[in-house]
């Protein structure tokens, strides 16, 4: 029998009676039909969802940033408010009061615009830690990476590291955060795969050492040195200038000029390892740039800021429940809400007790804790436990 004939008896239909001929069974590790669909491969939030929300957001932070460039304990009406803005970019408009131009150019507009990079990057961050760990949980606070960069920059204060100027606690708080970061992922992966309980015991375990190498420097540093380091414990954005907004500014829009761009591998990753790199994603290397993403976006937030916890857990989880899991809009919209989130947060935490001014990161920790306590029991309740 010819090779040709073998072929059409191969594929002619079987007598009577007889067993059906079957072909080569499938590979255990080749993707499902399932996961080939397209929906499966392209999760997308709904789109009136998404034409809905992403303006609302849009609209939102802006309209939060100008109440926050207005209200304070030197209160500039919107109108002046607005007319000064338009004097300075030269399309009319007037100039406020000497006083007024001195508070809002010099400590309101600098301490908007960081707050809006320190929440853009945590909550960009937490959507690529999600993303690449594949669990609600997962949040660069609550797995040590900003711990970890705090105590990189609260080295470079307390060592006197002065080598780079302006940039050495940024630097230094990029490289500990990235150490931090490999450490925790590390650690936490086992056959294969990264168990919440294990990512969060891992993180409760760095937290601890980076609280003990804080507070080593702590009793080493002198007066001057132990103020800066309360800054970072604490997290504030009352320091807020505009060097600082100029150091943090190239870190944090190259971070979220990375992340979208592997919005479309991130939804592939969801569906595991094996469907994806049999889709063509690179998994370990796909993890790799995003790990240092997330520690770039995290460092920078850090190294202006302190530790400010939960924004990376709580913004892109609530829009993963309104929108859907699709990272092509998951990814920026967590980078417009984290800017929205942590824009009120600063107003709150100015306004609340004044003329007292309550610490930023105890602010989003007091009222990020309990969201993430409720969504741990949901997760566990909804996996049936833990073993």
């Amino acid at each position: 029998m010819t090779a040709s004939e073998a072929v059409r008896a191969d594929e002619a239909p079987a007598p009577e009676g007889a067993e059906p001929r079957r072909g080569p069974a499938p590979s255990p590790d080749a993707p499902s039909p399932d996961a080939l669909s397209p929906k499966a491969l392209s999760p997308k939030a709904p789109r009136p969802v998404i034409r809905v929300l992403t303006p609302v957001l849009v609209l939102a932070l802006v309209g939060l940033c100008l109440v926050s460039a207005s209200v304070g304990a030197y209160h500039i009406p919107l109108g002046d408010l607005l007319a000064s803005l338009a004097h300075k970019v030269g399309v009319g408009g007037h100039a406020l009061d000497r006083v007024g131009e001195s508070v809002l150019w010099n400590v309101r507009l600098p301490r908007v615009v960081l707050a809006l990079l320190v929440g853009a990057s945590l909550g960009c961050a937490g959507a690529l830690m999600q993303g690449v760990f594949g669990n609600p949980l997962a949040e660069p606070g609550v797995i040590g990476i900003s711990s970890g960069a705090a105590v990189g920059a609260v080295a470079s204060i307390a060592l006197g590291i002065t080598f780079l100027g302006t940039w050495t606690v940024s630097v230094f708080a990029f490289v500990a955060g990235l150490a931090t970061v490999l450490l925790v992922y590390t650690l936490s992966r086992a056959g294969g795969r990264t168990e919440v309980v294990t990512l969060i015991l891992t993180g409760i375990a760095v937290n601890a050492f980076a609280g003990a190498l804080i507070g080593l420097f702590v009793f080493f540093a002198d007066n001057a040195q132990v103020s800066q380091i309360t800054f970072w414990q604490l997290g504030s954005l009352a320091q807020a200038t505009w060097p600082k907004v100029l150091a943090v500014l190239p870190c944090a829009l190259l971070g979220l000029a990375v992340a979208p761009l592997h919005a479309r591998k991130l939804d592939l990753l969801a569906l595991g390892e094996r469907p994806a790199r049999h889709l063509g994603v690179d998994v370990e290397r796909l993890r790799l740039v995003l790990v240092l993403v997330v520690a770039l976006l995290t460092a920078a937030a850090v190294a202006v800021s302190g530790i400010i916890s939960f924004v990376g857990l709580l913004v892109p989880h609530l829009l993963r429940m309104a929108a859907g899991p699709g990272h092509r809009f998951l990814v920026p919209a967590s980078a417009l809400g984290g800017g929205l989130v942590l824009v009120g947060a600063d107003l709150a935490a100015r306004t609340v007790a004044a003329p007292a001014e309550l610490p930023l990161g105890v602010l989003t920790a007091l009222f990020g804790s309990p969201f993430f306590f409720w969504l741990l029991r949901r997760t566990r309740r909804k996996q049936g436990g833990w073993a």
